[in-house]
């Protein structure tokens, strides 16, 4: 999410406003991107098309870290340098939302997807003589193989969220 307590946004301000140099740990690290009033309708479009044991996932765009900070920095004209700090441990270079096994047994509904749990039965045997070709033809659903906003279309979305608005005005 854009202001969570995870998110760097919130750091990245204050340092703008204190005209320190906004630190990232690595600037091609990425990230989606979920502002709140989407996060809500996600939670509605599920109450309302959900099924037991579904899990929906929103079709989101991400970005790097490095081009957040620059669109930040576009935004409140800032002049603060954007400093590399080095990825810390445990730290990934993109999220994933879904695994191939789980988009297997996806439905696409448009902005978002609905993965279903996993009820095949237990019986292997079956899956010696029979395999899946679409396995190896899927990939995970990560914040690298997802659409990635650009720093202007970062900025355009940035600039429709209320806490940039509010900081803006003071």
């Amino acid at each position: 999410m854009l202001f969570s307590r995870e998110s760097v946004i919130p750091l990245f301000l204050k340092q703008i406003k204190e005209k320190k140099p906004i630190t990232v740990t690595e600037p091609e690290m990425k990230r989606f991107l979920l502002p709140l009033k989407e996060a809500i309708h996600l939670v509605g479009f599920a109450l309302k098309n959900g099924r037991q044991g579904d899990i929906f996932v929103n079709n989101a765009p991400s970005a790097s870290i490095g081009s957040l900070a620059q669109a930040l920095k576009n935004i409140f004209s800032s002049d603060s340098e954007i400093k590399t700090m080095g990825m810390r441990h445990g730290e990934k270079l993109h999220e994933t939302l879904a695994s191939k096994d789980e988009l297997l047994r996806s439905e696409d509904m448009g902005d978002y997807l609905r993965l279903s749990m996993d009820d095949r039965d237990l019986n292997y045997n079956k899956y010696l003589s029979e395999g899946d070709k679409k396995v190896i033809q899927t990939e995970d659903y990560t914040s690298q193989n997802t659409t990635r906003l650009t720093i202007q279309e970062m900025e355009k979305m940035l600039l429709a969220q209320p806490e940039i608005i509010a900081e803006l005005k003071q």
